[in-house]
């Protein structure tokens, strides 16, 4: 087994949303400089994720932000967009990585020694980082889309299928920002 140096953690936030980016984050930590209470995201408060954000973006050797846009997803599909966005945050990382370790069960076309890991970010803690600055990241895009668009409650739902989303959709009509390849917004869309 080679005795990797600098080990990169990628994971992303955005897949199952209707509106919104996906966003992906890939983070090499400091062996030196241990963070405390990394893991998946989604097991995190808020508040916890901000604070652990800001610890990771101090305490890292790199990270970075990866993200690929609503054309870009209606255009490929979810998972092509999310392996582009994976790549994006690949390719900007200030330190090339000797090894990729990636939340879930495939890697994205890179020139990487890479490695899928199935619920990884519970698992591995540069993944656990990557997931908590790309969900805090898209969290925070939500808000400011709330605030462009006050009557879809997007600060609440962060763009997921929600009743509250759904109905309104159905009330107000399909924005920009919905991903118009996904089935419940394709449903609400005039027929061409």
């Amino acid at each position: 087994m080679p005795d990797y140096k600098m080990i990169a953690g990628v994971d992303e936030v955005g897949r199952g949303p209707l509106a919104g980016a996906v966003v992906t984050a890939a983070v090499i930590l400091d062996p030196a400089n241990p963070i405390v209470g990394l893991t998946d995201s989604k097991k995190l408060t808020a508040a916890r994720r901000e604070k652990l954000a800001i610890e990771i973006r101090e305490k890292a050797l790199a990270w970075s932000l990866g993200r690929a846009e609503v054309e870009e997803i209606d255009q490929l599909n979810i998972l092509w967009a999310t392996m582009l966005a994976m790549r994006r945050a690949l390719d900007n990382l200030s330190i090339h990585p000797d090894l990729v370790l990636v939340d879930g069960n495939r890697c994205p076309d890179a020139p990487y020694n890479m490695e899928a890991i199935i619920k990884g970010d519970a698992k591995i803690p540069a993944i656990g980082a990557a997931s908590i600055l790309a969900k805090v990241t898209r969290d925070a895009e939500m808000v400011v889309l709330a605030e462009q668009y006050p009557l879809y409650g997007f600060a609440g739902h962060k763009g997921y299928p929600t009743k509250a989303h759904i109905q309104a959709i159905q009330e107000h009509g399909v924005l920009p920002c919905h991903r118009q390849s996904f089935k419940p917004i394709k449903n609400l869309l005039p027929s061409p």
